[in-house]
């Protein structure tokens, strides 16, 4: 078919770009696109080639890598080392078998060896009478780079191959990697010394086999796992693959063991299935499987085309990275009132779903990618994982130059914006925040805070989607007459319930603090404000100078019970639940000794006789401290079924250990 003029175009366009990132990756290590934009340009450019007859000798569609760095001594591979051909369906995997079997002219099962496609750089090992004489890189398949003063540091890799005799050569041929682990290592220590943080490992894996100072790879946590062998002299090859592997690994190379051999396609189907079911569990990195004809005389027999063997083929998972655009970033409030930038993207199709959106985590997060609105970016889903912009592509390339803003105010009630830690923003209105509406009513209801039974989770839910209930005063407005006709409630509950709100009226004010959900402040700081203050006029009307005085209330904690009661709304929502008839006695502030006075707790295990909150509680009102660790500071570790290393701390320190029929006698007697 004579091709148009705007095809010819194309095509040659496409060969100018490929030829482009084939340089960026192969060569220099930073490509700019991911695999998958990538495959899909080779795959456009290889269609209009077979559709036009434009195919040509030096098109990249003929090509495995890109052409050696000048800077590297040239290595000529005695033996070309191929690239794969791809396929990403059962359709063509079954079709690539019925190519092997008519090629082959039989009609019974083939037998393959399965193995995981590691994401990695592709390198020889040419051991001369079992010494490690010379490694390179794979290059463009015909002529690599010298990277033996590298090779040499990775730890895995032996220099001198066990058993082998004088007069052989062998190269052998693997993947060079970094396992998972070992990439955030890395990271982790590049952000300890202030030094480059490393986008993926495979990039870093490249750059760091092709350092000119072998000292700086040896800082790399370089991996290798074998998949062939090149040049044979002087030794007698195994008969299969399965053989091969054994070989190799008698001799001390490493070899990956999550390799398998499997009888026909539907064999490498089920093998394909599983491996991706574990993708995510697996400590190295991996973008499919690699299948292959496991009889070595098999393999000679079918032979390669220009840049691919017949008898093994890649087939490809869900490309976990893509490239997408950002559109907009917005500001989301969370039920907890942490406020978090959410970035739109241009909906793009990686690990397996189209992704619209992805979350940015925080300012620090937005800095550190030096993101701005409308940049190109890579988007990585791994299995499950919740999408994430990974890094910027071109930046210097967006003119808009739109820098993404944090808020003053919170998106959903328009409350001020505080700083929680040194990264978040949190929304400073709390229980009457809209956007924080169903957590706040779970915490007012739960049995440490008004202990009201039967108003559980899923209830409040539903009393919120049904409009029954918008915030907690208006749990104390709830009528048995709109609760009854409720799915699944009825009269007669709906008349406990009832109940249970009226009972919770009658509170104490430690409890009813507590029940407001200020940032930070639990049970024993909402005794200590109320040990301090008296009521709950005089903390609304405390300074933060004033709150710091209390006992183990320091700054942070200190204005966000400022801010909590500075709020109008807040203090408007309090008047109307006490309006509503909820009360508690007073607290007299000059009796406050009580008999756990300076006394230090630890709960640890199952109580089966009381929650633990209710312990906690029922403690913290005779004075104790209830903490969460066990130290030489801990008077008392009350140990239930399961208290597990606690009790082994609190023995070692010879810290008293009562079990749950101790304690309660031991509070019998305080009472």
């Amino acid at each position: 078919m004579t091709a148009p003029a705007k095809i010819k175009q194309e095509v040659s366009s496409l060969r100018e770009e490929i030829e482009y990132h084939n340089r960026l990756y192969h060569s220099l290590d930073a490509p700019r696109i991911p695999d998958a934009d990538y495959d899909a340009l080779l795959l456009r450019l290889q269609r209009l080639e077979e559709i036009y007859d434009l195919a040509t000798p030096d098109s990249p569609s003929n090509r495995v890598g890109s052409a050696p760095l000048t800077q590297f001594v040239q290595v000529d591979h005695e033996i070309a080392m191929l690239s794969l051909d791809k396929v990403s369906d059962t359709k063509e995997l079954r079709d690539f078998e019925k190519r092997i079997k008519k090629r082959l002219g039989v009609k019974k099962h083939v037998t393959y060896s399965c193995e995981p496609k590691v994401d990695g750089v592709a390198v020889s090992l040419l051991y001369q009478d079992g010494i490690l004489l010379r490694a390179a890189t794979r290059g463009d398949g015909k002529t690599g780079e010298d990277i033996t003063h590298n090779v040499k540091t990775i730890r895995c890799i032996p220099l001198k191959l066990k058993g082998l005799k004088h007069s052989t050569r062998l190269e052998v041929r693997g993947e060079i990697f970094i396992s998972k682990s070992g990439f955030e290592r890395l990271n982790e220590r590049g952000k300890r010394e202030g030094k480059k943080v490393f986008v993926n490992p495979r990039n870093t894996a490249a750059g760091a086999v092709r350092q000119l100072d072998p000292k700086a790879t040896a800082k790399i946590p370089l991996e290798m796992f074998c998949y062939n062998v090149g040049v044979v002299d002087g030794l007698k090859l195994p008969t299969s693959l399965a053989e091969l592997f054994a070989e190799l690994s008698a001799y001390g190379l490493p070899v990956n063991p999550d390799r398998k051999t499997v009888k026909g396609i539907d064999g490498c189907l089920t093998y394909c299935s599983s491996l991706l079911s574990k993708r995510n569990d697996l400590i190295y990195e991996i973008d499919g499987a690699v299948i292959k004809v496991d009889d070595l005389y098999a393999q000679q027999a079918l032979g390669q085309n220009s840049k691919s063997p017949r008898w093994a083929v890649a087939y490809k998972f869900p490309a976990e990275e893509s490239s997408s655009r950002v559109l907009e970033v917005e500001f989301q409030v969370g039920r907890t009132g942490t406020i978090t930038p959410v970035a739109r993207l241009d909906p793009v199709f990686v690990g397996g779903v189209t992704v619209s959106n992805t979350t940015l985590h925080n300012m620090d997060e937005i800095k550190r990618l030096g993101l701005r609105i409308g940049d190109s970016v890579i988007v990585r889903r791994a299995g499950d994982v919740i999408p994430k912009i990974v890094y910027v592509l071109n930046s210097e390339e967006n003119n808009n130059h739109n820098e993404i803003i944090p808020p003053s105010h919170c998106p959903a009630c328009d409350s001020p914006v505080e700083k929680d830690g040194d990264v978040l923003l949190r929304c400073s209105a709390g229980i009457t925040c809209p956007a924080q509406k169903k957590e706040s009513l779970k915490h007012f209801a739960s049995r440490a805070a008004m202990d009201i039974v039967g108003l559980g989770s899923k209830l409040i839910e539903k009393l919120v989607d049904v409009a029954l209930l918008d915030s907690v005063a208006d749990i104390y407005e709830l009528k048995i007459e709109k609760l009854a006709v409720l799915d699944r409630l009825g009269p007669k509950s709906s008349q406990k319930l009832i109940q249970a709100i009226e009972k919770s009226k009658t509170t104490t004010l430690p409890r009813f603090i507590f029940a407001l959900g200020i940032r930070e402040v639990g049970e024993a700081t909402a005794l200590a404000l109320v040990k301090y203050f008296g009521d709950i006029e005089s903390i609304a009307n405390a300074s933060t100078e004033e709150l710091e005085k209390v006992e183990d209330i320091g700054p942070i904690v200190a204005q966000h019970v400022s801010a909590f009661f500075s709020n109008k709304h807040n203090l408007s929502l309090i008047q109307k639940i006490r309006n509503s008839g909820v009360q508690w006695p007073h607290f007299d502030t000059k009796s406050t000794r009580k008999p756990l006075n300076g006394k230090t707790f630890v709960l640890s295990g199952t109580l089966e006789t009381m929650p633990r909150n209710e312990a906690k509680a029922i403690l913290l009102s005779l004075g104790a401290k209830v903490i969460s660790s066990v130290s030489k500071k801990t008077d008392i570790l009350v140990a239930g079924p399961g208290a597990g290393s606690k009790l082994s701390i609190a023995k070692e320190l010879g810290i008293n250990i009562y079990d749950e029929r101790e304690f309660l006698s031991f509070l019998d007697d305080l009472r």
